[in-house]
This record gives structure tokens, sequence and C-alpha cells, in this order.
């Protein structure tokens, strides 16, 4: 493997050396057909330092799938273009960022600790701090836009990067755009490469992806410049949901009431290894959860938790970015069935779990006569649909007839949850789920 990759590394450098010459004189070509078809139809700008860079990435809304539950609202992507969605103003430099992001957080948790009992319960987390001093950081992340195509047609394109350290990276493209956007194919492509300097090269397509932190340039091996791609940063459209009338609130990051083993960062998120000390038999879930950045991890060792539904059957939770779906990946029901679409966003972004849950059901002499039956939403879009669970799931508890509690995990990867809320479909009337959060006054 590691000769492979030092012979794929070897052919990007060589490339990148061809192209990179002509690199700055394509940029200048306004008059370009591939610049003209970009997103607000400008031709690709000179690098400039970090802290004079103009704009931070789009802020965009995954687009709804839960409009046969609920009707469909917020920013949407259509064909990779953001709809009524604005670029967010000037970027700070990294220093501005950590240090209002610092104040913000230790304003709020004066104020949580204020609240609490036993203030000493909080616990610090070096996991809430983004890596502010790895530059591979920096380049990890989504971007997408048009290309154009020897055919000489323009093709929506989606590209997922993601760090492995030492400055090695992997990637993947996505025809129609990126997973979740109404254009996306399906199809998928691996990507690797390396950063020199400011810059990773990825190779493995018919072109070359030069990525910089705003940007990707999609160059053929004539130096020609086939369309850049923009950086985006997408949210699911359940983020914040608040709790519907007749749910029980399991976590809302004021305490840890409604769990064992539970415990609460300063920033007022629940740590993993918690159990939820109410019992449920059918029911629907709302929870997030946000995965650290672990780039040297690999596979199982990679941000892995994952949600025990009555503690048997496991929503696996894992950093699976710019992954194709994976049969033990995050979304998928652990050893049984990787999800329909991976919908992972960039590890440190919040993301959405909204599970349908139906438990087994039992004769008396402990005969088993339906298997459970789950629906799962990651980020708003389906990746489960009524799937038959036929048994426990990897190291669940054995199927019977009886409770258990449901779990999150702790496998040694500092996983966060919030915003946690429970439906007993048994206790409440049936209500639209997902749930949305609250249209703002």
């Amino acid at each position: 493997m590691d000769l492979m990759f030092s012979m794929k590394r070897t052919i990007v450098f060589c490339l990148a050396a061809t192209l990179l010459l002509p690199l700055n004189g394509l940029a200048q070509e306004a008059s370009s057909p591939a610049a003209e078809s970009m997103p607000g139809g400008e031709a690709a700008q000179a690098e400039a330092p970090p802290s004079e860079k103009a704009e931070e990435p789009v802020q965009v809304e995954i687009p709804n799938q839960v409009d046969e539950l609920i009707a469909e609202r917020g920013a949407a992507l259509d064909s990779g273009q953001a709809t009524g969605v604005e670029k967010t103003g000037v970027e700070k430099t990294q220093a501005e960022r950590t240090a209002v992001e610092t104040a913000e957080r230790e304003e709020t948790t004066a104020e949580r600790r204020a609240t609490l009992s036993d203030p000493a319960a909080l616990l610090s987390d070096p996991a809430a701090i983004e890596p502010v001093d790895d530059e591979n950081y920096f380049l990890l992340g989504e971007y997408v836009g048009e290309v154009k195509l020897p055919n000489g047609q323009f093709q929506q394109l989606g590209v997922q990067v993601r760090p492995l350290g030492s400055d090695r990276f992997d990637a993947r493209q996505y025809d129609g755009g990126l997973p979740g956007q109404r254009g996306f194919s399906g199809e998928s492509q691996p990507l690797v490469g390396s950063r020199a300097g400011n810059v990773l090269v990825l190779s493995g397509a018919s072109w070359a992806v030069f990525v910089e932190r705003e940007q990707c340039r999609v160059i053929d091996s004539q130096g020609t410049l086939l369309g850049e791609l923009t950086r985006i940063e997408r949210t699911s459209p359940t983020l914040g949901a608040t709790a519907p009338k007749g749910a029980l609130v399991l976590f809302d990051g004021t305490n840890t009431d409604q769990f064992s083993g539970g415990k609460m960062t300063e920033d007022g998120w629940l740590v993993e290894g918690a159990e939820v000390i109410p019992m449920f038999q059918d029911f629907d879930m709302h929870l997030e959860f946000r995965i650290p950045y672990m780039p040297d991890g690999t596979g199982q060792n990679r941000g892995n938790s994952g949600c025990y539904l009555l503690s048997r059957y496991e929503l696996q939770i894992l950093d699976s970015f710019s992954e194709a779906p994976t049969f033990n990946g995050c979304s998928s029901l652990y050893r049984q069935v990787p999800p329909d679409v991976n919908m992972s966003l960039p590890a440190l972004q919040w993301q959405t779990y909204d599970i349908a849950f139906t438990a087994p059901r039992w004769a008396s002499d402990g005969t088993k006569l339906r298997n459970a039956r789950i629906t799962v939403w990651h980020n708003g879009i389906k990746t489960h649909d009524d799937r038959e669970l036929t048994s426990k799931t990897g190291a669940g508890s054995e199927e019977e007839p009886s409770l258990l509690p449901i779990r999150l995990q702790d496998h040694k990867s500092p996983v966060r949850f919030r915003n946690i809320w429970i439906i007993d479909r048994g206790l409440t009337p049936a209500a639209g789920f997902p749930s949305l959060p609250a249209e703002e006054q």
C-alpha cells in the first residue's frame, strides 16, 4: 500500500509541475467558456493571503427529503446552486475567529455553571477546539460546481476532501453534484493526493483537481481549465429541531437527568457512553452528533460511536465522510446493511439522525413473530426505508421479549451529542416526524 501510494504521489506531483505554470494565466482568462459557466459567472481569482480572503464558504441547507410527512422549507440546492443563500461576509483571520469563539465559549460556560448544583460536573473538552494549527484541516470539506466535458457539455460535479495525516489526502468526486443534491447520480470515483504548500493536487480521474481553501480548479492534461468548484458548508434541515408536543426531551444541554452515566462538557454537550434511563418500545427519536477530527485514524478508529436501540440494534456513528456507502460506515446498521446513500458531513460539523423505530413482536412462549423495523434520515436524507432488522447487530444484546435502554456507545472516540428528544408512539398521538426547527420570528 505504501509503494502504491508513493507511485500515485509521484504521478500527482509530475502532473502538478506540468500544470502549475499555465495555471496563473488561465486564472486571468475571464472570457474562458468554462470560467463564464461558474457560479456567479466569475473567472478564477489569484490567491490572496488568508487574512485578505474576501468571503467565507457558502452556507447551504441540505434539501429536505421528508416532505411526505411535513412541508419542505428552508434553503436548498438545485443542481448544486445555492438558492436564496448569500455568502456570509468578510472572513476573519483564524486568530480572530479563535478569539471570538473562545470568548463566546467562556461566557456560555460561566452561565451554565451558574445554573448547576454541581458546577464541577462539567468537563473540559479538548475535542471542542478547532485544530487551527493543522494546515490540512482547512482543506477538509465539500466543493461543487460545473466542469466542461470532452463533448463540450457541462456537468455538475461535487468533490469531498478529507486529510489522512502527513499531508496525505483522499477524496471522492460525484457526478451530478454531492450526495443529497437533486442532480446526484449515485456515481462516484475515489481520488488521492498530497498537499504542497497551500495547494492540494488530487489525481485518479481523467483530470487533476487543484484544491485550495475556498475553491477547486479542475484542469485537464493539456493545462486547460475545465471548471471551478466552490466550497460550501451544508447543514441538515432538521438541525436544531424542537421537540413537538408530547415528546420527552432527553438532553438539552442543561442537565443529564435522563441518562445513567451521563457526563456533560463545558459547551453543554453530552459525552459518549451515556445510557437513557426511561425505556421505550416503538418510538421516533431525534439526536444531533459531532464527530471528532481524527485524520490519523483509519476504519473503525476514526470517530467511532453508535446509537444502540434497545441496546440491541446499532446505528453506526463514524467518520465516513468522502467514502462510498460502507457496510460498517456511518448510518449503517452495523454488520447488517450499509446506508442507501452516504450523507456524512465533515468532522466537527453537527449532524442529525432522525430515527423511526418499531420493536419486534413476540409470542408468549418467546417465539419472535415480527422483526424490528427502522427508518433513518441522516442529515435529512433517508438512508434506510422501513428496513427489517433480522437479528441483533454486532455486539448488541441478544434479542428477547424484554425492553432494554437506548445507549450511546463509548468506543474511545470523543463523539459529542446534543438536542436529543424522543416520541413514545405508544403514548403520543401520531405527529409529523422528522420535525424541523421552528421558524424564526
